[in-house]
């Protein structure tokens, strides 16, 4: 089998994170810009809560988007039109200094930079529960910003999330790949795992290692984000 597509994780992939830490840093930072128009003490169980409707949701017909907006609005009954420009401005100004907590490594420049020369087609598949100006900072910070992604994915124009087979099916349509051409390389055993179930390669990235327990996931290759830069350093040249 010959690769052609690589797949890769941002968060606590190519961005070395800490998740817990982030969300948490994340809520204290966009609460005081919304706390006019909410429930401060409700709001983080709010959209937490309509996003993990978001995730579940599989109607082809919905953005992630329009998923999260439709269950926002049901949860806290503020019309999303007084809302959304708010989470616009944060997203776009607010949500840069978040940076401090990630820990930025060299390494996934040079990975994607020797996958690109190598002819590789290349998906920053990062779970779309977030706008695409919140993705492009966090790809600004992991030093990948300049890479020629065939496709980024972002809530406004996806219709599935991780871990939904859906969402690589997607993906996999919108840049003209197989499964058998193609790697996911992330730190989450269940919902980078899943790509396995279709007939894709996986990598799983140790560093920041999610993994839930349910179940065993069998991936094709295991190591630190090291290690994947000497994987790419290995591969062919993509025909």
């Amino acid at each position: 089998m010959v690769l052609q597509t690589l797949m890769f994780d941002l968060d606590g992939t190519l961005l070395p994170l800490n998740q817990d830490v982030f969300l948490k840093g994340y809520f204290k930072a966009l609460i005081p810009h919304i706390a006019h128009l909410v429930e401060p003490d409700k709001i983080a169980g709010q959209i937490l809560q309509a996003t993990e409707e978001m995730v579940a949701n599989e109607d082809p017909q919905l953005t992630n988007m329009e998923a999260f907006q439709r269950s926002f609005v049901r949860l806290t009954g503020i019309p999303i039109d007084s809302i959304w420009p708010v989470f616009d401005r944060f997203y776009e100004e607010a949500f840069a200094e978040l940076q401090h907590l990630t820990s930025p490594s060299d390494i996934a420049r040079e990975i994607c930079r020797t996958a690109v020369e190598k002819g590789y087609k290349l998906v920053l598949a990062t779970n779309p529960i977030f706008p695409e100006s919140a993705i492009r900072h966090r790809m600004r910070w992991a030093g990948i910003d300049g890479i020629p992604f065939a496709l980024v994915t972002s809530m406004e124009h996806m219709h599935y999330c991780k871990p939904s087979p859906k969402y690589f099916l997607e993906i996999l349509d919108l840049v003209d790949s197989q499964p058998f051409e193609s790697i996911m390389i992330g730190n989450d055993a269940q919902e980078d795992g899943v790509a396995g179930k279709l007939g894709m390669q996986t990598f799983l990235v140790k560093d920041f290692l999610i993994d839930r327990g349910l179940g065993h996931v069998d991936f094709s290759h295991e190591g630190t984000l090291a290690d994947v830069l000497t994987f790419v350093q290995d591969l062919p040249r993509a025909t």
